[in-house]
């Protein structure tokens, strides 16, 4: 709504934001389909790699706007905060795919899978969101898509208890103990930070609506 009032370059961070996010589904699709298949590890560790590095590209372009534009679509601290953690997301997803590779990772988890299929679900919901935000008409579908990452976080949390959980009663092998541990936590990690951006957005929201 607001977005058409502003010049054609403060316009740009919408499209910034965007496609951030798409890089970001398309690295934690990249991921789950690691972890429901684990072969050729470091192939598909290095895809994800290739799309976390455009990822910070597009983060280097919204910082670089962000210091040359003078008149910006919404807070100039909005936007940092926004693109920061839709990096971090994708920081998480590569990190992620990085240990899977490196810890030898090869048979397929089932909690390991789970989590990563919250992490889509959730990104999908922030793909969702920065398309919603390049226009506040409708700010409760919004609002609605921002408690429904809310969600996905309260689930990854449960996710994250329970994998543990099992971990811990099932595994005879104290180093896979080590590391599943670990992937759970990045993949939780993740999700947490997609939670972020809605806060952010939410915030966005309410003061510009």
């Amino acid at each position: 709504m607001f977005a058409r009032f502003f010049p054609a370059e403060g316009k740009v961070f919408f499209d910034l934001f965007e496609r951030h996010a798409g890089k970001t589904l398309e690295a934690a699709r990249l991921l789950q389909t690691m972890l429901n298949n684990p072969v050729n590890l470091s192939d598909q560790a290095r895809r994800i790699k290739a799309v976390e590095h455009e990822g910070d590209v597009i983060t280097h372009r919204a910082v670089e706007m962000l210091h040359r534009t003078f008149v910006t679509p919404i807070d100039r601290g909005d936007i940092h905060r926004l693109i920061s953690r839709l990096d971090d997301v994708l920081d998480l997803v590569d990190a992620t795919s990085e240990r899977v590779w490196l810890y030898g990772i090869d048979t397929a988890d089932r909690d390991a899978c789970d989590l990563a299929g919250t992490l889509v679900s959730a990104v999908s919901e922030v793909a969702r969101v920065m398309v919603g935000l390049r226009d506040l008409k409708n700010r409760d579908a919004l609002l609605q898509a921002c408690m429904e990452i809310n969600r996905y976080e309260n689930e990854g949390d449960t996710l994250l208890r329970r994998a543990v959980a099992r971990l811990f009663q099932d595994s005879k092998e104290p180093l896979m103990v080590i590391k599943w541990k670990d992937i759970y936590e990045f993949l939780e990690n993740a999700i947490d930070r997609c939670e972020d951006v809605a806060n952010v957005v939410e915030g966005v929201a309410l003061e510009y609506s």
